[in-house]
Order: structure tokens, then C-alpha cells, then sequence
């Protein structure tokens, strides 16, 4: 069956492609964690200043990723630096929190979700 030289219904026209993703490749734009990501994150940064765990961060736009990196003090490495990859958006999702080791520790594609690694997990205590 021919499909005309125009190739209305080929396959690849199905795929839809941010425009922003687009713009951003060709103009060589780093990637950045808009304001509800930002709002997400400093609420959890908060809440740990809060506990005393974390002191200081750093953001990072690069141009494959942006980063926020945690720190204890901050002459030191980061403890956790949370990810955002979108070209890792159909694969494996594209937030990421990675320890200061290097393992990954959580992945997904919802930011929230991602961020209840730093969630406290309440123990059963025998007496």
C-alpha cells in the first residue's frame, strides 16, 4: 500500500517533542529547575536545616543536567545532590538523588516522589 510522497501517516510523525527541549539543544541553554521543583526541594532543604543534618547547598545549570547539591559543611563534598536529567525523561525518569559515594538512590519521574528517600522511617523499639 502506498502512502503518498507526503507522508502524512508515517509513524514518526506520531512522536511528540517539547518545543522548550527543542529550543533549548539548538541554543545550547543549560537545563534549570523551574520554580515548583524549587519550591519542592527548599521545603525538604528546610526541613532538614531544620534537624541540623544539612547547612549549606549550590545549584548547578549544566547543560545536560541542573543540581542541587546538599552539604554539611561546606568546605566538604556533597552529602546528596539531587538530579534533574531530561533526556532521562522516558527512560528512567529524569530526577535522581545520588549520595556522595556516587550510588543512586532513588530515580523516578516525579520529583516528590524521588524526594521521600530523606523521609524518616519510624522503627518498632522492644523494651
Amino acid at each position: 500500500m502506498d502512502r503518498g510522497a507526503g507522508g502524512e501517516d508515517r509513524d514518526e510523525s506520531a512522536i511528540l517533542i517539547p518545543l522548550s527541549e527543542v529550543r533549548r539543544e539548538r541554543m545550547d541553554i543549560p537545563v534549570t529547575f523551574d520554580r515548583r521543583e524549587l519550591d519542592t526541594i527548599l521545603r525538604l532543604y528546610s526541613r532538614m536545616v531544620a534537624a541540623g543534618e544539612w547547612r549549606d547547598y549550590a545549584i548547578d545549570h549544566l547543560r545536560e543536567q541542573a543540581l542541587f547539591s546538599v552539604y554539611r559543611r561546606t568546605s566538604e563534598v556533597p552529602l546528596f545532590q539531587i538530579v534533574k536529567t531530561p533526556k532521562l525523561r522516558a527512560k528512567q525518569g529524569m530526577y535522581s538523588v545520588i549520595a556522595a559515594s556516587g550510588a543512586i538512590l532513588k530515580r523516578g519521574h516525579e520529583l516528590a516522589r524521588v524526594l521521600t528517600v530523606f523521609d524518616k522511617t519510624l522503627k518498632l523499639v522492644k523494651a
